[in-house]
């Protein structure tokens, strides 16, 4: 295997595996109530903006003219704000693999509005495919198969959520398909977070003010750390790598990563636990997405994974 393979596959196991632990993260960082679900999401947004934005410094230089701003702007409510923002609300309410379960979707809902929008074909393979990972989705949404010791205060609504947060994320492919290419990932993100931002802060400033945070522990901050530094910044420009040295098919396939480690994370911290029918659901998502991720045409092969 070559020197550029082996960095690829690095680089896409890394980005997955701290996505995958990012859920259990969460929810430990969420645990006391300290750190509201919104604020967690301004720290994630407004952090990465700042990461890039330094980051852009040291890159070559790219002009965006006024009217790409503004199209990033809108390209940031739909791959950042609303995407982040659900996943962390969505991951408050649900368990850590139930949330990584639903991410791994992505690809099909890709796929289903580029039929819709750009009028894209689909096969009958890709149908399948969009059919039997959706009835995955719904039977880990209505099963309510979790406890309350499980740490899920409602996971179909969390579950719903999350499934928002993907929707939103593909339909920013889908719009800003061709857009996105105009410039590196380090322009699009630090212009992308930045306005998310923006559009947060006077939505979330109530929560900001009623912060009390003294009473946020060193561990919290870690868990803080863990999300922007690491889940968010490190592990964009992982998939940037990754992409850049592997097939679009096999960049897909490294989704199947993050419910793994979010499970067993989970499991181990007594967040999370498996049963029969989150299994089922499991073979269902998991064959809906082989089978669109195989047969998807390299229209819609654009950066398919977020988090």
């Amino acid at each position: 295997m070559s020197d550029f393979k082996i960095k690829g596959h690095l680089a896409m196991m890394g980005a997955n595996v701290t996505w995958g632990l990012m859920a259990p993260i969460v929810k430990l960082v969420l645990a006391s109530g300290v750190i509201a679900p919104l604020l967690l999401v301004d720290f994630r947004m407004a952090g990465a903006a700042v990461l890039f934005w330094i980051t852009s410094i040291f890159m070559p230089k790219e002009h965006v003219p006024l009217q790409d701003i503004l199209r990033l702007f809108g390209a940031g409510m739909l791959g950042v704000l609303f995407n982040q923002g659900c996943f962390i609300v969505g991951v408050s309410l649900t368990t850590p693999s139930e949330a990584c379960l639903v991410t791994t979707t992505m690809p099909m809902w890709v796929m289903l509005l580029a039929w819709l929008i750009l009028r894209e074909p689909i096969s009958l393979k890709k149908a399948g495919g969009i059919v039997i990972g959706a009835s995955g989705a719904l039977i880990l949404m209505l099963g309510n198969t979790l406890s309350s010791d499980a740490g899920a205060a409602n996971p179909p609504l969390g579950d719903f959520i999350i499934l928002m947060a993907q929707l939103s994320y593909a339909l920013y492919l889908t719009l800003y398909r061709d857009f996105i290419r105009k410039y590196s990932l380090v322009t699009l993100m630090k212009w992308m977070f930045l306005s998310a931002s923006i559009v947060a802060l006077p939505l979330t400033s109530p929560v900001i003010a009623s912060t009390n945070w003294v009473n946020i522990s060193v561990t919290e901050w870690f868990g803080v750390a863990a999300v922007v530094v690491g889940a968010t910044y490190i592990a964009y420009i992982c998939i940037m790598i990754g992409q850049k040295n592997l097939r679009p098919t096999i960049v897909g396939m490294y989704n199947y990563v993050q419910p793994v480690v979010a499970t067993s994370v989970g499991i181990w911290l007594g967040l999370d636990r498996f049963t029969l029918l989150k299994g089922i659901a499991v073979v269902l998502i998991f064959s809906g997405v082989w089978l669109v991720t195989v047969s998807r045409s390299k229209a819609t092969d654009c950066s398919l994974q977020t988090e």
